[in-house]
């Protein structure tokens, strides 16, 4: 597995002088459609009146609901009516848009655009949130992968380590919940995980049961079996995912089915939980003092491991040894989950010229280091570091008020997460979106909700899966799937 994270130039890098373009756009209007903000339309919105100043160019930030995204770009630009001329969304779409030919080929542009300053995005955002057939059809803004935050003070007083095994988040969850963890008097909770339908729960689902299914690389998969792309989810690892994840939320907030991860979030920051888990915006948001009431008392850990995976013969679980965990981490297999992959922009293949050109300005202009180094330290932007420069810079961190030790579990949760050869990348086959988000998200919903049990939700998602393989025609999805992840 290659290594994602080289070593990083000082976050200190020379950023091109502001673009010299003064009313080069005067009169383009452009189009961008992403998910309802704060997070990612709001620095998009904060950075569009500065662009305009500089180019003339007006950028219009259209928002809609995330689970609306995918479908909304996928209407608007297959039926010609193209009122959408860019968009800020999930890598893992982009196969859908660029394979019909919806997506402006980036790789031209950004091979020429100095300002950008490409080799010190890490390799991993580089090379694969921003690549489809190896051309480049994306630009990224933010740096993504799941890992687990703590409330350092709550783990001292409870005399306990940062969890390393899902069995150690639980019993975290256990002790702390129900103690007053930010003084107001009010009984707080031991882990908070937004679970809410049509949102970002089936990514927290598959973090949970990775460590259980993916042992051997990143070209083993965590999805299908790519012998013959059998879903990988009738079997040990995904039946006690589920479990495990249901067990989560009796030590979360009662209402916990219906919050997104912007709520969660604001409850960690608020104080009100030990234990989380998310993409990097609540290590931005913790030492921000508009919202924050835990800044200094936040650690941050790679995603937990397992002392045992399944055999993908029968199922079953067996112990981690050198052969079945040849990754293993002090006898745990660790398997890092980059979901989602990282907001990106992409552009309209059918906009006018003009209005393309400008798209790709505004993009360069927030991507850049100038910029970028900003908005990536400000928690209510959505965006996290995703540049070598950023993953390194502890000093400003420090100086947010994050501390020196949080700083550095922080930002090495990250890399230790892109350096591993076990990391998960996301589903990257045609309509991956129907597998995730429509036939797992629903499923695992229900479970929550306790309309299925184990069995029925297992059942459930092996045939919604099998469904859409036998539309697409297996056989095209597995080999788009070991392309993907590089299985041979």
């Amino acid at each position: 597995m290659r290594n994602w994270v080289a070593s990083a130039a000082m976050m200190g890098v020379a950023a091109a002088a502001l673009p010299a373009m003064a009313a080069e756009f005067d009169g383009v209007t452009v189009n961008i459609l992403t998910q309802t903000g704060p997070a990612i339309s709001g620095p998009m919105q904060a950075r569009a009146p500065e662009f305009e100043k500089l180019s003339g160019a007006k950028v219009n930030v259209i928002t809609v609901p995330f689970s609306d995204i995918y479908q909304k770009l996928l209407t608007d630009w297959s039926t010609g009516t193209n009122s959408i001329d860019a968009a800020v969304f999930a890598p893992q779409w982009m196969v859908d848009y660029a394979a019909a030919g919806f997506l402006e080929d980036l790789t031209p542009r950004m091979e020429g655009d100095q300002a950008l300053a490409q080799d010190d995005i890490a390799p991993f955002f580089r090379e694969f949130s921003q690549k489809y057939a190896d051309k480049t059809y994306m630009m990224t803004f933010d740096g993504d992968f799941h890992m687990i935050f703590y409330r350092t003070d709550v783990l001292e007083e409870l005399g306990k380590q940062p969890p390393k095994t899902w069995e150690d988040y639980l019993d975290i969850a256990a002790a702390a919940n129900g103690k007053d963890m930010n003084g107001d008097g009010q009984p707080d909770f031991g882990s908070c995980i937004g679970k809410k339908r049509n949102a970002q729960g089936y990514w927290f689902l598959t973090s949970v049961a990775g460590g259980y299914i993916q042992a051997k690389g990143t070209s083993e998969g965590v999805f299908f079996n790519t012998e013959d792309m059998t879903p990988l989810i009738d079997n040990a690892g995904f039946k006690k995912a589920l479990e495990v994840y249901k067990k989560t939320s009796e030590y979360g907030p009662p209402d916990e089915l219906n919050l997104d991860v912007a709520d969660t979030r604001v409850m960690f920051v608020a104080g009100r939980c030990a234990l989380s888990m998310d993409w990097g915006d609540i290590g931005s948001m913790s030492v921000d003092p508009s919202m924050s009431k835990v800044t200094g008392k936040v650690g941050a850990t790679i995603l937990p491991g397992s002392k045992e995976v399944i055999d993908r013969e029968t199922g079953e679980f067996v112990a981690c040894d050198a052969n079945t965990c040849p990754h293993a981490i002090d006898g745990l297999n660790h398997a890092p989950y980059a979901a989602f992959g990282g907001w990106g922009g992409g552009i309209n293949a059918n906009a006018d010229p003009k209005v393309k050109d400008a798209a790709y300005a505004f993009f360069s202009y927030l991507s850049q280091p100038a910029q970028s180094n900003q908005d990536v330290t400000k928690g209510e932007t959505g965006f996290n570091p995703y540049r070598m420069s950023q993953l390194e810079d502890v000093a400003t961190w420090e100086k947010m008020g994050m501390g020196k030790e949080n700083a550095e579990s922080y930002l090495g949760a990250i890399k230790t997460s892109l350096n591993s050869p076990n990391m998960i990348l996301d589903l990257r086959i045609p309509q991956n979106q129907r597998y995730q988000q429509v036939v797992l998200d629903t499923a695992v919903a229900r479970y929550l909700a306790g309309e299925l049990d184990v069995d029925a939700t297992v059942e459930t998602v092996v045939e919604g899966w099998n469904e859409v393989n036998e539309e697409l025609g297996t056989e095209e999805q597995l080999e788009a799937y070991k392309a993907t992840i590089g299985a041979k």
